[in-house]
């Protein structure tokens, strides 16, 4: 019996069919790789048509706030420390409590003085009135002076004339040497009283002249203001009040709403006067200062909307804003070494200039940031011409 072996069929293979559906595929491929291509720049054209030009934009922005400085106005050891970091404090609340013992004491003393300043300033107006009535005395001594020296010369006449007719009726013997002595003696008696009189006149008008004076400056004192307005009283008065401020300000509060940052001060520390003890943040007035390029800026105003990205939240929440300002200079200049350019060694540096920009208060509440976070800005430049 013979073996019969049986051959494989035979492969039927048609020369160059697998090269020819390769240059079928690479043609294909180069077809759609030309299109995307073209498809590519149309698109940027169109791109470029309908945005370029219209905006400008940085990722070189931050934002910021005006952070406010805690200081304490009046020295003394701390109390009590009623915050602590990253807490949100409200405008007007208790920070830091200082020993307010001796501004206690001083407004105690203070208002002592003032008590006995209103005392001595009623004194002077009590005076005024008791030297407005010796005034009034003196007058009436002064009318009583010229009474006096009017009786005196009325008495100095009649002594005159009476000595006169004696010494006519004593040639003739019909006046005794005594009668003539005796009208002698009452003319000089009556020559006395006048001078008297007329001394006690002068020194009334004197006495009168003094209680004028005393008055005057009295009046000086108390002239143009009551008690309450008098100035004696109201340097004690304001005394106290400072007194009173100095106490006040043993309470440190905060200046802003805000969070705090960077506190320094603990219990049992002596604050001085001007020291930071700590930093509010008031994150609810945060705005973007951007960096924009110099050749970004030629159509930039004030005004301007924003559009704003953080890297906290993402590209899916957007901010809004508007330009409000831009710097006096760019960062360079005002940098703690400023670019010496007039070196001979120069190589020019595009500069970026600050532009603040204002954000919406309604968004900063739904989406908080904090000073520093980076943002992307991107100004809408189609309105300037």
């Amino acid at each position: 019996m013979t073996a019969t072996t049986l051959a494989p069929p035979a492969t039927h293979r048609r020369p160059g069919l697998i090269p020819t559906l390769l240059a079928t595929r690479r043609g294909q491929l180069l077809t759609l790789l030309a299109a995307l291509v073209i498809v590519g720049v149309v698109v940027t054209i169109l791109w470029w048509l309908a945005v370029s030009g219209r905006e400008v934009s940085t990722d070189n922005a931050y934002v910021g706030a005006e952070v406010a400085q805690v200081t304490p106005l009046v020295s003394g050891p701390v109390a009590k420390v009623l915050v602590s970091e990253t807490q949100w404090v409200k405008s007007g609340q208790p920070l830091v409590l200082l020993d307010d013992s001796d501004a206690r004491i001083a407004v105690e003393q203070a208002s002592a003085e003032l008590g006995q300043a209103e005392r001595r300033v009623r004194g002077y107006f009590a005076n005024e009135d008791a030297l407005a009535a010796q005034v009034a005395a003196r007058g009436a001594d002064i009318a009583r002076a010229d009474a006096e020296v009017v009786s005196a010369e009325a008495d100095l006449q009649r002594a005159r004339t009476d000595l006169t007719r004696r010494q006519a009726l004593a040639a003739s013997g019909a006046v005794s040497g005594d009668e003539l002595t005796t009208a002698q003696n009452r003319f000089s008696t009556a020559q006395a009283a006048l001078g008297a009189a007329r001394a006690a006149r002068a020194q009334a008008a004197a006495n009168r002249t003094a209680a004028s004076g005393s008055r005057e400056a009295a009046s000086v004192i108390v002239a143009g203001a009551s008690v309450e307005d008098n100035p004696e009283v109201a340097a004690a008065r304001a005394k106290l009040d400072a007194a009173q401020l100095a106490l006040a300000r043993t309470v440190i509060r905060a200046p802003t709403d805000g969070i705090v940052a960077r506190k320094q001060v603990e219990v049992g520390q002596q604050a001085q006067i001007g020291a930071p003890l700590m930093s509010i943040t008031p994150i609810s007035q945060a705005y973007v200062d951007a960096n924009f390029k110099e050749v970004q800026l030629q159509k930039v105003a004030i005004g301007q909307p924003v559009v704003l990205t953080s890297d906290l939240y993402g590209p899916s929440v957007k901010f809004h804003g508007r330009v409000k300002g831009l710097a006096g200079g760019t960062g360079a200049a005002f940098s703690l070494i400023p670019a010496q350019n007039a070196s001979g060694n120069w190589i020019k540096v595009v500069q970026r200039l600050p532009v603040r920009i204002s954000l919406d208060p309604a968004e900063l509440a739904r989406h908080p940031l904090r000073v520093g976070l980076s943002m992307t800005a991107t100004i809408d430049i189609s309105g300037q011409r």
